[in-house]
């Protein structure tokens, strides 16, 4: 609703006009009046106005005051833009009209007001505040894309590996509008990980980050989104990366993890600061306690190491030859956990990924797929990213292989004894009837419900299910021939839920009807039976 505020000293008018704009414009305006100009700065102040009609001698302040006024002084908050102003006059003065042009006012009214007058001047104000709108909604636009063409190119640039040079340094510094950065400038890159290693949203991130980067009144040359998810400030001073680790801390954002870098002037400087930013943020992994980490912090000489291919390969064969008490001591010997705090990232990284390739990976390639849980812990120590810090992804890794020990145990004992699926197998051919399930079996045998389908695939060379039909089918064949017994007696019989799925097995398996089957038998016997009198009458 468009606020409209009339102003003159004579009340009659003041509300002759009200009642005269709200029949003609019915619930388009939010009309309120003053008596006098210092009446109307106070209410102006208060609560904005997008209309202000006002005569021209008033006591107290007259309305040149006030258009002067409105039109130079400071805004109210959340106006859009100066006031469309009408004046009214009882006197064809040229010097009101003077200062209603050097105002822009939008029409000069004489008194008494015309009714066509007003309303065809207030119909020019709303026109006007329409075009206004549609240009600022334009503006907006414009500055938003700007905004992500900079933020687009500055993404680019801080993934270059060239050198940049001559033109090509204009060219980049216009596109990012890099001339008006505020100087020196740090870059920042930020996360925030839950207790559970789970990733804040990025727009949360992004929001948070910014919000609180502003509350201790950084200066923000630019931010963004980078590729991996992190949040990336660029501005400073560099003390305000620190105090946003403080804020972080007082509002207890434990998970929120931040890596800075040094400080840079140079447009060259801003890929090289990003990737230190980002190889600070890592180090949070190593330490538990620490949400803000100084490039410059890392600048001693970390430790690396060839990665111990040997020992890995050592601790896999291991694993499932009840040896399991070694398996802690070999992964911290591999992780060289007692250096961790000198440890170089990339052999932990490297570390890492050999676990996964010669281990992990080769253990489902060899004995399958283990149960949901080992495979959803699988796929979470597949990445050390999915960690907060290392001694969580040790823990996890740690029971991830003693399950596996315990898995692989399982299965090279039901393959190597054969004990427990005999006694499977016999089980299903005296209970091949009942209601039976694999987790029925299984649970019998007194074998993983995992280890067991692997095992009794190895043993038999068919899945569960097909077996089952297969043991199910055979004594439904036998019970056909005998010929006394209904298709749906015969279903019932052999474990089938009814005489459709019985059906539909039966053809699977055998390639015809159990009546067709019955059929066939039928005349099988039939043609025996004749053959045999035939004979004896010869």
């Amino acid at each position: 609703m468009t606020k409209l505020l009339i102003v003159d000293d004579e009340k009659n008018i003041r509300f002759g006009l009200k009642t005269m704009i709200e029949r003609e414009f019915p619930g388009q305006y939010d009309l309120t009046t003053a008596a006098h100009g210092a009446e109307a700065i106070e209410l102006y102040r208060t609560q904005g106005a997008d209309i202000i009609i006002t005569d021209i001698r008033m006591p107290i302040m007259d309305g040149i005051a006030l258009i002067e006024n409105v039109s130079e002084g400071p805004q109210p908050e959340g106006q859009a833009g100066r006031p469309q102003i009408i004046i009214l006059s009882g006197y064809e003065d040229f010097r009101y009209a003077k200062a209603a042009i050097r105002y822009q006012a939008v029409d000069y009214l004489l008194k008494p007001i015309r009714r066509d007058e007003l309303f065809a001047a207030l119909r020019k104000c709303q026109d006007n505040l329409a075009k206004r709108s549609h240009m600022v909604e334009q503006l907006a636009a414009t500055e938003s894309y700007r905004l992500q063409v900079q933020s687009v190119r500055l993404q680019e640039l801080l993934q270059t590996q060239q050198e940049l040079a001559g033109e090509d340094l204009s060219i980049w510094s216009s596109e990012i509008g890099f001339d008006q950065y505020a100087f020196p400038f740090t870059i920042a890159a930020l996360t925030y990980k839950n207790v559970d290693g789970s990733r804040m949203k990025k727009e949360d991130l992004k929001s948070l980050a910014l919000h609180m980067f502003e509350s201790v009144d950084g200066v923000l040359n630019a931010s963004l989104l980078d590729r991996e998810g992190r949040m990336i400030l660029v501005g400073g001073p560099r003390s305000k990366f620190e105090e946003l680790s403080l804020l972080a801390a007082e509002r207890d954002l434990d998970g929120m993890l931040i890596g800075v870098s040094e400080e840079g002037s140079r447009l060259t400087d801003l890929a090289l600061c990003y990737r230190q930013a980002c190889e600070s943020l890592k180090y949070t992994f190593i330490y538990p306690k620490t949400r803000l980490i100084w490039y410059e912090e890392l600048q001693m000489k970390r430790l690396s190491y060839p990665v111990p291919r040997e020992t890995i390969r050592k601790l896999g064969n291991i694993l499932g030859t009840n040896r399991e008490k070694e398996i802690g001591s070999l992964l911290h010997e591999i992780f060289r956990v007692d250096q961790l705090p000198e440890l170089d990232m990339s052999y932990l990284e490297a570390v890492s990924r050999h676990m996964n390739e010669q281990v992990l990976d080769e253990v489902f390639r060899v004995y399958g797929e283990a149960s949901v849980d080992v495979l959803k812990l699988y796929r979470k120590v597949g990445d050390m990213s999915n960690f907060c810090h290392f001694h969580d992804y040790f823990r996890s890794l740690e029971q991830l292989l003693s399950d596996l020990d315990e898995y692989i145990k399982e299965v090279r004992s039901a393959h190597s004894e054969h004990g427990d699926m005999k006694e499977a197998v016999a089980y299903i051919e005296n209970h091949y009837h009942r209601q039976l399930n694999m987790a029925i079996v299984s649970n019998h045998v007194s074998l993983n419900y995992s280890y067991f389908s692997e095992a009794f695939k190895a043993y038999t060379g068919e899945s569960f299910v097909t077996y089952l039909k297969k043991v199910r089918i055979r004594k439904a064949k036998e019970l056909v021939g005998k010929g006394s017994l209904k298709l749906s007696e015969i279903s019932n019989a052999v474990g089938f839920e009814n005489t459709r799925h019985f059906s539909r097995v039966f053809k699977e398996l055998e390639g015809v009807s159990p009546q067709e089957y019955r059929d066939k038998l039928v005349a099988g016997s039939a043609w025996t039976a004749g053959a045999n009198t035939r004979m004896d009458e010869e």
